[in-house]
């Protein structure tokens, strides 16, 4: 079975950081996601808002770099929940379990001003413009 999600977005919200009995952090927030067609009557796009999840240093790294506003990409899967309101009612709950979380947008267009970073299963990197360097002229070749 396959349950594997990538959404981009923009935070409708800054993240929530809590922490359970045992320290455990966990980050909740939503991001709208426009759909890729047009409504036939208001020729507009629709826009989703999506609740996403983060656990332990996802959502630490969350918390810390993004806040509401900044475009984000989320790597995860599909969780339903069931659960019971304060009136007795059975409700049904469908979030985003994020693995991994990236920056959507540059730094320029961000409000954070720092270095890019990623965060989930793997440590994270950080990249500044220094690490490139200008490749010079480009006489059309192909290098093979």
């Amino acid at each position: 079975m396959l349950n594997k999600i990538f959404l981009m977005g923009r935070l409708t919200r800054d993240p929530e950081l809590r922490h359970t009995q045992n320290g455990t952090a966990v980050a909740s927030f939503s991001i709208a996601v426009d759909r890729d067609f047009k409504d036939k009557q208001s020729g507009e796009k629709a826009t989703d808002f999506v609740d996403i999840v983060a656990w332990r240093s996802t959502a630490e790294f969350v918390d810390k770099y993004f806040s509401k506003g900044r475009m984000a990409v989320v790597e995860g899967r599909l969780q339903i929940r069931d659960w019971t309101d304060k009136d007795g009612n059975k409700r049904r709950s469908a979030e985003v379990v994020a693995d991994s979380i990236y920056f959507g947008d540059s730094k320029r267009d961000g409000d954070s001003g720092g270095t890019y970073h990623s965060a989930g299963r793997s440590s994270g990197v950080n990249v500044s413009a220094s690490d490139f360097t200008d490749l010079g002229d480009d006489d059309g070749e192909l290098p093979f």
